[in-house]
């Protein structure tokens, strides 16, 4: 029986061995295992943040995107404002007691401008006030002309129109960054 039971121990001690040797491998299986999944998830974490990140750069941007577009508009729509209202007081200005100075000027400067004019040409209800202001030029009414001039020479080829609505509309562009730092402030 002494064999049997030295064939026993050794037969435990080899199943003992190779117990070992599957739990020693079990446990570097379960390791590699666990250091692959702790890398994975590092690696999706990081690719989260990475996206996360991106969308808030992007929402930051379109958020700036808007509020510059907000802005502009408002800009744009303060600009258009000034802009009627200064239109609405030049209609007005006709009525004006200092519109004959006015128009003096912008009749002077329409005959600098055209020095062989044949005719002035003024809105009727303004014909009165430059028939005392010109000599030597016939005055004509023109309906179409308001605040204003049009100096005309060489029988209509050629003249000048000389009004304040035209004057404003040739300074539009270089006021409208002025006027938009202006309603900003």
């Amino acid at each position: 029986m002494a064999l049997d039971k030295l064939l026993e121990n050794e037969a435990q001690s080899e199943i003992e061995r190779i117990r070992a040797e599957a739990r020693g491998r079990a446990e570097q299986i379960v390791q590699d295992a666990r250091e692959r999944a702790q890398t994975l998830l590092d690696s999706r974490q990081r690719l989260l943040d990475t996206q996360y990140q991106a969308g808030l750069v992007r929402a930051r941007s379109a958020a700036d995107l808007e509020l510059n577009a907000s802005r502009l508009t408002a800009s744009e729509s303060g600009v258009t404002q000034v802009y009627r209202m200064v239109e609405d007081y030049l209609e007005n200005v006709t009525s004006a007691p200092e519109y004959g100075n006015i128009l003096s000027r912008l009749i002077q400067q329409g005959l600098e401008a055209v020095p062989d004019a044949e005719a002035i040409e003024v809105n009727p209800a303004e014909a009165h006030i430059a028939r005392h202001l010109v000599t030597g030029v016939d005055v004509r009414e023109n309906p179409a002309i308001r605040g204003g001039v049009r100096v005309v020479a060489r029988g209509g080829k050629s003249g000048v129109t000389n009004t304040l609505s035209g004057r404003l509309e040739r300074v539009k562009a270089d006021m409208a960054p002025q006027i938009s730092r202006l309603l900003a402030e």
